[in-house]
Parts: structure tokens; sequence; C-alpha cells
């Protein structure tokens, strides 16, 4: 994989923000109704986020400026210095190194250019692929809320995890 960097988020990303929505084996896992997205509901979004002030949503893309995902700090708190985490990337990036990178530098930008000292995230207890990868990031588990979620009548549990500067294992 090429050169990878955040950008803030640009229209001409909606198509490809949308394959990620799109795609059943990725969109399992999320707490919003992705399948019935479409491009005019991404770009809305993009639009939307530019005037956020208590969330960052950036751009992962490639040194051709291609999209390949999007990470967040949302629910930025600078009285509680801290902020919630989230990515999704598109599958082309999966296994390509290119969410570690993007996460190191979206934690970069949390400790040192924002002042935060902790991030935190929640995440499906079932999506084993980003459970291991939050650990292997040096985010730690507090706890499993186990009636954390309910989607489709099925009730679903949620890791909450967070880290602190001095947890970075990169």
């Amino acid at each position: 994989m090429s050169a990878v960097r955040l950008r803030n988020l640009k229209k001409k990303d909606a198509p490809f923000m949308l394959e990620w929505m799109k795609d059943s084996s990725i969109a399992c896992f999320f707490r919003f109704d992705a399948m019935h997205m479409t491009v005019t509901d991404c770009e809305t979004f993009i639009e939307c986020v530019q005037n956020d002030k208590k969330s960052i949503h950036l751009a992962i893309v490639d040194s051709n400026d291609e999209y390949l995902g999007t990470i967040s700090l949302k629910n930025i708190d600078t009285e509680k210095k801290e902020a919630e985490y989230a990515i999704s990337t598109r599958k082309k990036a999966h296994g390509t190194g290119v969410a570690l990178i993007a996460t190191q530098e979206i934690l970069r930008i949390a400790f040192e250019e924002l002042g935060l000292t902790r991030v935190y995230l929640n995440v499906l207890q079932e999506n084993k692929r980003a459970n291991s990868f939050y650990k292997k990031v040096g985010f730690q588990l507090d706890y499993c809320e186990e009636s954390g979620f309910v989607k489709d009548g099925t009730t679903y549990a949620l890791n909450w995890y967070h880290i602190t500067l001095p947890k970075l294992k990169f």
C-alpha cells in the first residue's frame, strides 16, 4: 500500500464511503442502517461534518488521494479531555496496515494537538477482527456491556475500550 495520510472529507469520497457501507461483511457490525444509505446521504454527512465543533471526521487516503476509509474523533469533550474513536475502511484497505497508520495519526492529533488524555471506543463483542486490532494498538478493555445494543430484535454485547498517551504501542 502506498503512503497513507489523513485529510478532510470531500464530496468525491461519497461513492467510496457508500462502498464500505453496502459491504455486508462490514455493515453487519454497524449499529445504523448502512444498507439503505445513498450517495446523497454520504454527501450530506460530508457537508455537515465540516462545521462540527464536537467531532473530527477525516478521510484516510493513499498517495493518489484515493479514499480508503473514514476515521473519527467524536464527542470531543475538552473539559474531560476525552473523545470517542471510530474507524471504517473499504475492503481493499483491509490487511494492508492502513488502519494502523491512520489510527496512529488520529491518536497523535488527539493527544498532541487537542491535548486530550483519553480516547475511548465501543465495539460489538462479536467483531473479533476489530477487537483484536484495538488491543494491538494498545486500547485497554474496560468492560463488556452485555445488553449494549439491540438490532432487529437481537441483543448484542458491546466491549468498551480506552487508551491514554502512555499506553500507545507504536
